[in-house]
Formats: structure tokens, sequence, C-alpha cells
């Protein structure tokens, strides 16, 4: 894994260099340390390195600078700070000017064997061929607009940190599709993919859902079983629909976050998790927090970086593609040997409409008009698209047609 790969380590303290040099050298890593900026940018210009460690606090200045640095000037070396323990704020802080990960101070030799694996999987990743996305997935991500453009570029930016990603978008946009890209596309790809929808999980079994229970531990407990948390060690865990967490649940939450380590229900001691986390709602989660009903520490630390996911009325440039490809994807999966084809009135009247359930609502039309269309085309008609409510027109005017739907005073 580590095979001629090299790492520099820069910190003032030189035990924590001592330490570091130790524990990567014994990775198979080629070590270089520094003591300050100074030494790092020397020898950042003469070296290439695979991974960085840095300490916040530096005797020429601060490691946020030297993140910054490195991401603007080697993008490729991904840098993890070096925090004092607790110091949440800090470690955000560099998450957000780009950081891959962090670790605390003392720092742990197991949480550090796996920031180095995940850091060196994530150059694995980028030199090997990206696995191809499922075709019933792959069409939410289609289109050239600027905006599917921006997501897309957004994405291979944030697939390169551990940082917490918060997904925001409206009903249908395909935030689940977004969260399995940034992950596949990560170092994480090799380890599970799980996601979770918060609200459907009873209150009453959410500590045991995400963190386990063991054998005994509450009436129904018959044997130990593993968390979500558990379940997503060496991979990612995607908290969908996040907003809907109880406020004691997401005080547990936040410090499982925090800490890296759960406890089960009826364990006596806490274990160790290696998880990202990415999350999604389609609500205002920073207005829920203000109100008081989401908790702004947790709020702050699942949002380090925020990804917004456009819906489908600001890219309608973008439906030929998405027809074409969901028209093809369904041909296939309903045994057609062609796929039909809309013909041009019918992509107008989609271009027309407003689509509330965006992507989603786009493939359960194309579904419907596929069983309703009599031929290989697809018309007008067989869309069965709402005649005024959700229809968007030029100017804010209704077309002549659709007055006769406007029922009279």
């Amino acid at each position: 894994m580590s095979e001629n790969r090299s790492a520099l380590i820069v910190d003032d303290e030189r035990d924590i260099r001592e330490l570091l040099t130790l524990t990567l050298g014994r990775m198979g890593l080629r070590i270089d340390t520094a003591a300050n900026l100074g030494e790092a940018r020397e020898l950042l210009a003469r070296n290439p390195y695979d991974l960085c460690f840095t300490d916040m606090r530096l005797p020429d200045g601060n490691g946020i600078e030297l993140v910054g640095e490195i991401s603007r000037n080697y993008p490729q070396v991904p840098v993890a700070m070096i925090t004092a323990f607790g110091n949440v704020e800090l470690a955000v802080e560099a998450l957000k000017a780009g950081a891959f990960d962090f670790v605390s101070k003392p720092v742990d030799i197991s949480v550090l064997r796996g920031l180095v694996k995940h850091a060196l999987e994530l150059n694995n990743t980028e030199r090997a061929p990206a696995a191809p996305t499922p075709p019933e997935h792959a069409s939410r991500l289609l289109g050239g607009s600027q905006a599917m453009g921006m997501l897309r570029d957004t994405i291979a930016k944030v697939a390169r940190s551990q940082a917490p990603v918060y997904i925001l978008g409206e009903s249908g946009v395909g935030k689940e599709l977004v969260a399995r890209t940034i992950h596949e596309q990560g170092a994480r790809a090799a380890g599970p993919f799980v996601p979770v929808n918060c609200g459907a999980i009873p209150s009453e079994l959410m500590e045991s859902e995400f963190f386990g229970h063991k054998k005994g531990s509450f009436t129904g407990a018959h044997a130990d079983k593993p968390g979500l948390f558990q379940t997503a060690s060496g991979g990612t865990l995607f908290l969908d629909e996040v907003a809907e967490l109880p406020l004691p649940m997401q005080v547990k939450l936040l410090r499982a976050i925090q800490e890296k380590s759960v406890r089960a229900v009826g364990a006596a001691q806490e274990v160790p998790v290696d998880v990202r986390i990415l999350s999604a709602t389609h609500k205002d989660l920073g207005e829920l927090a203000n109100d008081g009903r989401f908790r702004h520490d947790l709020y702050y630390r699942i949002n380090v970086i925020e990804l917004r996911v456009p819906p489908l009325r600001e890219r309608t440039g973008d439906l030929p593609q998405l027809t074409t490809a969901i028209l093809a994807r369904l041909a296939v999966s309903h045994g057609r040997t062609e796929p039909q084809q809309l013909t041009p009135a019918a992509l107008e009247a989609l271009a027309g409409y407003s689509f509330p359930g965006n992507v989603r609502e786009l493939e359960n039309i194309l579904e419907r008009a596929m069983a309703m269309a009599d031929g290989d085309r697809i018309d007008v008609d067989d869309l069965h698209l709402p005649t005024s409510q959700g229809r968007r027109y030029p100017n804010g005017a209704p077309a002549a047609e659709a007055v006769a739907d406007v029922p009279a005073n």
C-alpha cells in the first residue's frame, strides 16, 4: 500500500514529530519533518509528497495557512491537521480550508493509521478508473448545464476530503445519489456506503439503531447487534432527512461524530468507529437551528461543506439528455428492443412544467407515458401533465389554452 510513498510532518514539538515518524515509518513511508512553515515550504518546493501532517500552531504562522497553500499549489497532496484535544472549532476551520482530515493530541495510533490508509487510498482512487455508476442512478446527474457542471466539479473536490458534507436540495433531486457519488469517488470507495432515513426510525429505537446494543440490554434484545456506525466503519454513513432527528438523539450523534467512537446500548465501554458523515434534508436546516428545533453545534459540525443540488426547473436545458437516458433505461427494464421517443411537442410540454418532484417525478411521468403511448412515440397527451398546477409560463402569464382551466368566480 505504501511502497515508495512519502509524507511531510510539520510540527514544532519534537516528540510529536518523532511519534509520527516512527508510526508512519513502520507503515513503509519515507518521512521528512519540518519544525515551522518556512522549512515546510522549502521541502514542498523540492519534493513530491503523498501526505502531509501539520500542527495548527507553528512558530512562524499557523497550519491553516499551510493547508491553504498546499490546496492551491499542491492539490494532489492530502493535508491532515493536528489539533489539541476537544478543539472542534479549529478542526472544522481546517476542514473548511481544505484539510483532508484531522487528528487530535494526544495522537491515537489506531486513528492515525486509519487516516493514513484513507489518504493513500485516495491517491490510488485517482490513479484507478472510476467505477461506473449504475444505470438506474446515472440519469440524475446527467446534463450539460452550468449548474450540473458546477455540481460535478464540486463533488470531485469534496470527494478528496474526509470533511462532513451537508447536501441541500428539494425532494427528488438526487441527494442520495450525490452522497453515493462522493463516496465512490473518494478514499472510502472500497468501504460500505450505508444510507439511513432518519425520519423512518422510531425515536425509541434510534439509539440502538445508530450505536447498536448488547444482548439483554432491553426487552427483545436477544443478541448483540451492531449499529449503523459500526456497519459503516471504514466507509460512509449517509444521514438522509437529518432534520427529523429528535433533539436528544442530536446530542448523542454530535458526541459520536466528535469523539469518533460509540457506546452500544448496554455496553460498558465505547468502541472507535471510522466513518465519514454525509447528511441531507429538503428542509432549511439553518432556519431550524435558529428556531431551536435543531442544535446549532450539530448543524455546524455536519455542515463543514454545503453542497446544493439544483432543482430540475433551474436546468430545463438538460431535459433532452435526461429524457433520452431515462427512456433508454426504461426500455431495457421493460424488455423493449428500442426506446420510445418524445415528440417535439411533448418535450416542449415538459420544458414548461415546473417539476415539484424533480427528476424522480420526471422518471415517473416517463414510465407512465411509456405505458400509455400507442406506438414508438410519446406525445403530449401521453404525459398526463397537470394542466395548470406546476406549469410555468413566460413572463408569468398563462397561455391562452390554459385559461379554460381556471374556474370562474
